[in-house]
């Protein structure tokens, strides 16, 4: 794909990103790369604390986070950014693919998460997944996090009671797929729809469940057993 079209998302125009990373020729290549795949990087920070100083008055709408930095770390500074803007989305950048640190992230709610390893251009294509909503990991750890999330719901399963959001068949269909951890564009050639549509009824879901990201519906979904029917 042609770098200078990477930061346009179908619909949605232009992505604005903040890179946050303690080392300063780290953070400058990230955010170099960025803009010249066509991202609009509108803000760079070097510690916990004015990245959420700096996304409070810049309002990006992908966070591309280091965890490793200066206090609040980068745990917190990711709870406190959803928490602030449910519609941020976070993806985390680190140096560490330890289990430990891939589920403190997800669970604070980070949209994605790939290691410092990743390519160039991986990470141009994890920061347009993710603005789209898409959760993005790098590889093997997508299935860490479903495992886990399959672990936890080992646990007796949430009621099914008469307050359980009522979801349209379609609606329950596209997040049994999305439970299995396919992108959208998947789940639209696997259903015959458009990308768009795909979009629209995991919105619609996530808007009936209170929900903020795809994470927590993943969680939703495999805790009532949805990914394995």
């Amino acid at each position: 794909m042609d770098g200078r079209v990477e930061g346009r998302v179908e619909g949605s125009g232009e992505v604005t990103v903040m890179v946050v990373d303690d080392h300063p020729m780290w953070r400058e290549a990230v955010a170099r790369d960025l803009a010249q795949g066509g991202y609009r990087v509108v803000a760079t920070a070097a510690d916990g604390r004015e990245a959420l100083t700096r996304a409070a008055a810049t309002r990006p709408r992908v966070v591309v986070l280091d965890l490793q930095i200066p206090p609040p770390d980068g745990v917190e500074v990711t709870a406190g950014l959803v928490a602030a803007d449910p519609t941020v989305r976070v993806l985390v950048l680190s140096a560490s693919g330890e289990q430990a640190d891939v589920l403190e992230a997800v669970k604070a709610g980070a949209t994605g998460y790939l290691v410092k390893s990743a390519s160039r251009e991986e990470l141009l294509a994890a920061v347009g997944r993710v603005a789209t909503g898409d959760a993005v990991f790098t590889a093997g750890l997508a299935g860490l996090v479903l495992g886990e999330y399959r672990r936890l719901s080992d646990a007796p399963a949430a009621s099914s009671g008469a307050d359980t959001p009522r979801l349209t068949e379609r609606e329950t269909e596209v997040l049994r797929l999305v439970a299995t951890g396919l992108s959208y564009r998947q789940i639209a050639e696997r259903l015959v729809l458009s990308h768009r549509t795909v979009q629209n009824h995991v919105q619609n879901t996530l808007r009936k469940l209170q929900l903020h990201n795809r994470v927590q519906l993943v969680r939703y979904a495999i805790e009532r057993g949805l990914d394995q029917e």
